[in-house]
């Protein structure tokens, strides 16, 4: 049997006709991937840990320096660690998919974790959709239990619905709050190796459609996210610089031209990173190159619709 159809199989649990079915749900495993965050990460283990589908656990710890392995290895949830002995970025989670062995992937950061009942709501969407390959939730901000405001972007989706998927056909999503099918997510390649870190989302969902996949939104599903209220030092910067990127990676190049264009003006007018964001982005520029791969047409017209949709909603914005 292949890998695709044991992921499309699975159940919670066996148990004799008649019987009450088993709490627990071994079909979705939660990657976490963090970097000297302990305090944070031991809350969101001892979530998780408290979860009714007690799901396997694992932990890749970018290279920490603050107690965070051993706090791991101590911590009851039972979580597997993986240290790769540096800062893999975003690519950590690649390497906690390819060593989970359970169908589905849920991914949670360090100040993240799932609702009780949430991945077990996730597995059977999966289990019902044999072409879903990645479900982004509904993500809860705390300690107020606001929304966060991606909900809203994602609900009004103008892509049109679609019979053989749940939810609302999306090309983004929240890292912290979604969860893939592993086959799907394997046979995309995973988050790619030139953005690191910061706004990697969009790319892995172009290549997940691009590659047939279903990408949804599904607000049933519920994640809860703890972010630290301070400040993020050179995040928009890195944000812009990978946004760059990726229309180099994926899109026509009169769009990678045009994108580039913005960055520069904004970068002459003295907007704030922007400078940085270019300089940062030429230099992967030639690696980009050698890897593009532009989206199919179906796609491409996707991309452009989510595009005039924003634009509608935000007259006053503009790439650049």
């Amino acid at each position: 049997m292949t890998e695709r159809g044991r992921a499309d199989s699975p159940s919670a649990g066996t148990a004799p006709a008649g019987a009450a079915r088993p709490v627990r749900d071994a079909r979705t495993t939660v990657a976490v991937i963090t970097c000297n965050r302990r305090s944070s990460l031991l809350r969101t283990l001892d979530h998780l840990a408290a979860l009714p589908e007690h799901p396997p656990v694992v932990v890749v710890d970018n290279g920490s320096t603050d107690g965070t392995p051993d706090a791991v290895r101590a911590h009851p949830s039972g979580a597997r660690l993986l240290s790769p002995g540096h800062n893999t970025g975003a690519l950590g989670r690649n390497l906690a998919v390819s060593c989970a062995t359970t169908p589905y992937v849920a991914f949670s950061d360090d100040d993240s974790w799932w609702a009780p009942g949430a991945l077990s709501a996730a597995g059977t969407f999966f289990d019902d959709h044999p072409g879903l390959g990645l479900l982004a939730a509904r993500t809860v901000v705390e300690p107020g239990r606001s929304d966060d405001p991606l909900n809203a972007v994602l609900a009004r989706s103008p892509l049109p619905a679609r019979p053989d998927l749940p939810g609302r056909p999306v090309l983004g999503f929240l890292a912290c709050a979604a969860v893939v099918r592993r086959t799907a997510f394997l046979e995309a390649g995973g988050y790619h190796e030139l953005l690191f870190f910061g706004g990697e989302e969009t790319l892995l969902a172009y290549d997940l459609a691009a590659a047939g996949w279903g990408v949804v939104y599904e607000p049933s599903v519920v994640s809860h996210h703890c972010p630290d209220p301070g400040e993020r030092p050179g995040r928009e910067t890195v944000v812009r610089r990978n946004q760059l990127l990726t229309t180099w990676l994926r899109r026509p190049l009169g769009v990678a031209l045009r994108e580039t264009a913005g960055l520069l003006t904004a970068g002459v007018s003295g907007r704030a990173g922007a400078r940085t964001a270019l300089y940062e982005a030429l230099v992967r520029l030639p690696a980009a190159m050698r890897q593009r791969r532009p989206l199919p047409p179906l796609i491409e017209h996707q991309v452009r619709v989510l595009e005039r949709a924003e634009a509608a909603r935000r007259p006053g914005d503009h790439a650049g």
